[in-house]
């Protein structure tokens, strides 16, 4: 079945697909408004789409590769929760892929300088147009570089705010996809959560949380790798994508040991209730992240 006209995708200038707004009758968009420069580059060439993120803000992604989901989305909300009451000035996404971490920090908090940190030159190349692309490349910038690299995070600290998305499997314990950027956004071909926090763990201000997602039953490790980098576990939530089935992932906050008198352990995040549909809580979740329910 074709999509109704009014949300049938369109060619950009340069042969990408741009994607239609999908919203309820008399929805506003909140937060800034994105300010497009007119630059061809910044729109979707061939293979790439264009598709709204927060409020108006939109992601360049590849019709093929790697593209944004609920983990970027749920770690993008739970960082920014854990700093909503002290917006951050700066805040750096690590690993930050095609930037959709980055661009959710950028839109919901308008006034901090958003950095992110991409080993994937391609990734990193898509992100930087996505930054230009809503207009916040006065305030965000992209730096292609390996995280484990001290000079790639040269000039980031202190940030107020550290985010990550780590690969969740060591290469060789699974098949790699051969799409383009999928594999290293599954697989540790730069390391996993250790290397993460070590290199959030010279970025972060003094009380600023580290928030990033790991995958299900990786507790232990993601409180080994925090020790090793003189951080402790502030606040752990697994994350589950229907009623009554396992965790999909989970999502935790760091901060360095001496500010972390406790973990708290939240209840669990369900996406999806029994009958197909977001849950309340998800809706209210998306609500918060700009997007339309």
């Amino acid at each position: 079945m074709s999509a109704p006209p009014d949300v049938q995708p369109a060619l950009a200038p340069r042969g990408g697909v741009v994607r239609p707004a999908r919203r309820p009758p008399g929805w506003v968009a909140p937060g800034p408004r994105p300010a497009t420069p007119d630059r061809p580059e910044v729109w979707p060439g061939p293979g790439e789409d264009l598709c709204y993120l927060s409020g108006d803000f939109r992601i360049l992604q590849r019709l093929d590769g790697h593209r944004w989901s609920a983990d970027d989305l749920v770690t993008a909300w739970f960082a920014a929760e854990r700093v909503a009451h002290a917006p951050p000035r700066r805040t750096v996404d690590l690993g930050c892929g095609i930037g959709t971490v980055l661009l959710f920090t950028a839109w919901r908090f308008p006034d901090a300088r958003c950095a992110g940190v991409e080993a994937q030159e391609v990734s990193a190349s898509m992100a930087r147009r996505s930054v230009a692309w809503n207009g916040v490349d006065a305030r965000g910038e992209v730096r292609w570089g390996d995280l484990r690299d001290p000079a790639v995070l040269d000039g980031l600290a202190p940030a107020e705010l550290v985010t990550g998305t780590p690969p969740y499997l060591p290469v060789g314990t699974g098949i790699e996809s051969a799409r383009l950027q999928c594999g290293p956004c599954r697989f540790e071909h730069r390391g996993g959560v250790e290397e993460y926090c070590l290199a959030a763990a010279r970025l972060l201000a003094p009380g600023a949380p580290f928030v990033a997602c790991a995958a299900a039953r990786q507790r232990p490790r993601v409180e080994a790798a925090a020790a090793a980098a003189g951080l402790a576990l502030e606040a752990w939530r697994d994350v589950m994508p229907k009623e009554d089935k396992a965790a999909l992932f989970s999502v935790y906050a760091l901060r360095r040991a001496e500010a972390v008198a406790s973990c708290h352990d939240e209840p669990p995040l369900v996406l999806r209730g029994r009958n197909g549909r977001f849950t309340e809580e998800f809706d209210a979740l998306r609500r918060t992240m700009g997007m339309p329910v």
